[in-house]
């Protein structure tokens, strides 16, 4: 009896060490499990999410015809695993664009007071195919959200008022005041890249009406023209811009405007220095987590993330994709309320060209967690996007 007991003990202590062993020679097991990757819905492509105050998951994609395709919206609510059945944003079909990835359409939703859902508000760069156009007949920046009813989008509208030359794709951002900012970068002049600025049209009114847009920043820092960029309201109001410059055409760095209010002015931050005498054809992305605010660019072939100071609206040192980076694109970016972090991106994208997508964990102090995973099938003009799920892991979305 004794013996047996004995033996019954070496065999647990045996178990113990198989079970230590699997765990470190799978190191990514654990990271995998941290994040869920899932493809868009109904064979979508430029997956875009916002999630609501209620946790609610809101989603837009686009299909069709890359040069005049269809923005459609699904929402997923907590606890469900389905998503509703999609819903066309735009009102004249064919009125998208997803070439080069950067056009495509962006999401934000108000997070409004309590007893009061969150609006979708949806903008894009208009086809050649949308109506109705912007000053003599260019490329509109157009505006929807959805009805009161929660039903379909209202019909879409252009905003922009003076400032065309269209080129890269403009963003959206909504808070909890009901003020809407449509931003994008333009140059009604049709001078060159190292002439066009961010110009910013607000609503006061969820997006009834919106005023006459205006310059998001005095400096002259250019803005690289088929590049995107990417508008974020914080909880308290903050108004945040992410977009590459095109300063004398050759310095193309990341900035990052921040307004306290989106009202009373921008304060300019050179994120990232790049001297390069072309356009990268890149995005951007911000988000939020516990911490305050996260953003996320490229730079020469390597995705970054960091946080934004709250009180000196600063990025103090980056965090970057590990590994060596030569070919790393559209990064996106989410925050947990442990304070981790995940970034995801593509990689071997190119024009006319799919590849795949990439994701790593971080925890609080910008350290990796785990090994960094990897899936195969992004398609062609593919993006990625990322949020994080109410248990505190993460979604990707490819």
């Amino acid at each position: 009896m004794k013996r047996n007991r004995n033996g019954y003990l070496i065999v647990l202590l045996l178990s113990a060490a198989v079970l230590v062993v699997v765990r470190e020679s799978n190191p990514a097991r654990a990271d995998r499990e941290r994040v869920t990757l899932v493809r868009t819905p109904d064979g979508g492509i430029q997956p875009q999410v916002a999630v609501d105050r209620k946790g609610a998951l809101h989603l837009i994609y686009f299909k069709g015809d890359p040069a005049a395709g269809d923005i459609f919206y699904v929402r997923r609510d907590p606890g469900k695993r389905s998503f509703s059945r999609p819903l066309r944003v735009n009102s004249v079909p064919g009125s998208a664009v997803a070439i080069g990835s950067v056009r495509g359409p962006q999401i934000a939703v108000g997070q409004l007071a309590v007893g009061k859902p969150g609006r979708v508000h949806i903008v894009w760069l208009g086809s050649t195919k949308a109506q109705p156009r912007g000053p003599g007949g260019a490329t509109p920046m157009l505006y929807t959200r959805l009805n009161d009813a929660g039903t379909s989008f209202e019909p879409e509208r252009n905003v922009m008022q003076f400032a065309v030359g269209l080129d890269g794709g403009g963003s959206v951002a909504a808070d909890r005041a009901g003020n809407i900012d449509v931003v994008w970068h333009g140059n009604p002049a049709q001078n060159g890249e190292a002439n066009r600025r961010v110009w910013i049209a607000r609503s006061s009114d969820e997006g009834k009406t919106f005023s006459r847009e205006t310059p998001a920043y005095r400096e002259p820092t250019g803005a690289c023209g088929c590049c995107g960029m990417k508008a974020f309201a914080d909880a308290e109001g903050r108004l945040y811009i992410l977009y590459r410059a095109a300063t004398e055409l050759v310095h193309r760095d990341m900035y990052l405007l921040v307004s306290k209010d989106g009202i009373s002015g921008f304060r300019g931050t050179d994120v990232a220095p790049w001297n390069l005498n072309a356009c990268p054809m890149s995005t951007a992305s911000i988000g939020e987590s516990a911490r305050g605010v996260l953003a996320a660019w490229e730079t020469a072939g390597q995705v970054y993330y960091d946080e934004v100071n709250p009180s000196t609206f600063k990025i103090s040192s980056a965090v970057p994709a590990p590994g060596e980076g030569t070919n790393r694109k559209h990064p996106a970016v989410a925050g947990n309320a442990r304070g981790e972090t995940v970034l995801a991106w593509t990689e071997g994208t190119g024009w006319q060209k799919g590849g795949s997508v990439a994701w790593q964990v971080f925890d609080k102090a910008g350290h990796p967690l785990g090994r960094q995973a990897h899936a195969d099938g992004v398609p062609v003009w593919g993006l990625v996007a990322a949020f994080a799920n109410q248990d505190g892991g993460f979604t990707v979305v490819y």
